[in-house]
């Protein structure tokens, strides 16, 4: 019966990074810089609030859009951290993950036929969602502009069936970030050509040198912003996103989200209330940690000659492929995870705009970090 099923869902892949984690993954004695998870448990006044939950019997559906305790919580939260007011009654859904979030969002947005532009190398979850409602993702190559997405690149790409400027930072997979003024020229664009923005935040607390600068505070009324707890807090498991959008946006998504998930789960829910109540700075220190390791990762890296930018946040680097290596990507970490057994993520995982760099993710350890590094060079030395 697969010739009956939607042609739209048997062109879109898995994942690129699960695709080449699960080829690799049960090899022994690997060093995995693979995937986009903190190392870090979630912290224990969370836990306990899940665990309490529990025990109370808050096992129950909650309203679509979350306990009320907790929009307003995340209303809060925003207004505190960015500046960026919402009614945490009208503005405010809560999401299974900030993935379920993108969905939801482009599900209400795109019609057939639409244009989405997006950042390229990107985040792999939101072209086949674009695909999925027939819509048509316009991938902007920002590998000769250090990786940033500026309003000028975004302008040569607008065209009449362009819809959504889809925007992700800290981004995935380059940890390079937006400044306030590159942000204010893309709201500008934006309200010029009425087009929504989709501001993929995930990343937010997780900024080094610079205060992360939210694209709503200066075009509330077209952006929607997805965020969570899965970085912040490390709960990637617990499922908790945030969307924030103007009530005129914010009702329709609502729609999509009922029928698609009727809510988040109620433990997890509670559990989250205490994340951005009691535990709003929890971030910091993990935040401190990964900056110890970015800068441990990107001085080694520098001494191994190999080309990479600067992460602004998050915690990747995107390294290119040295030119002595006359392979693809997936080639080329295939051979490092095989023979040296250190694992990283080829670059076409995050569209063809990546081809011939990887990313190396530095959630993990120093150690780890330092002993997979050490493997890199003795590929190198063969080169």
């Amino acid at each position: 019966m697969e010739h009956r099923l939607n042609n739209r869902v048997k062109e879109i892949e898995i994942s690129g990074i699960r695709k080449f984690f699960n080829l690799v993954g049960t090899q022994t004695d690997m060093i995995s810089l693979t995937i986009g998870q903190p190392d870090f448990h979630t912290p224990e006044h969370v836990k306990k609030a899940g665990i309490q939950a529990i025990n109370q019997n808050e096992t129950v559906y909650t309203p679509n859009a979350g306990l009320p305790e907790l929009k307003k919580a995340a209303a809060q939260f925003y207004s505190k951290k960015y500046q960026v007011v919402y009614d945490d009654e009208t503005e405010v859904i809560v999401t299974v993950g900030a993935s379920q979030g993108i969905d939801i969002a482009l599900r209400t947005i795109l019609q057939p036929g639409d244009e989405v532009i997006l950042p390229g190398p990107v985040y792999p979850g939101y072209e086949p969602i674009i695909h999925l409602c027939e819509a048509k993702p316009v991938m902007i190559d920002t590998a000769g502009n250090n990786f940033r997405m500026t309003a000028d690149l975004i302008g040569r790409h607008v065209s009449k069936k362009t819809k959504v400027i889809i925007l992700p930072y800290p981004s995935n997979p380059t940890g390079v970030s937006l400044t306030e003024q590159e942000l204010k020229d893309i709201a500008a664009l934006a309200k010029k050509q009425e087009l929504f923005i989709l501001a993929d935040e995930i990343y937010s607390e997780i900024v080094y040198e610079q205060p992360h600068v939210s694209i709503a505070s200066f075009l509330k009324e077209q952006t929607i912003v997805i965020n969570g707890l899965s970085k912040s807090h490390a709960m990637t498991g617990w499922r908790i996103g945030l969307l924030f959008a103007p009530k005129a946006i914010a009702q329709h998504m609502l729609k999509v989200h009922q029928y698609n998930v009727s809510c988040a789960t109620s433990i997890s829910q509670k559990a989250a209330i205490a994340a951005l109540t009691d535990g709003i700075n929890d971030a910091v220190p993990m935040r401190d940690e990964y900056k110890k390791r970015r800068d441990v990762a990107l001085e080694r890296l520098q001494k191994l000659g190999l080309q990479t930018v600067k992460p602004d946040g998050a915690f990747y680097f995107f390294v290119k492929v040295p030119d002595a290596y006359h392979g693809s990507s997936f080639d080329f970490c295939l051979t490092l995870a095989k023979e040296y057994k250190v694992a990283v993520v080829p670059g076409s995982a995050f569209s063809q705009t990546g081809e011939g760099w990887f990313r190396l993710s530095y959630a993990c350890s120093v150690q780890e970090i330092s002993e997979g590094l050490s493997r890199i060079e003795q590929f190198l030395k063969t080169l």
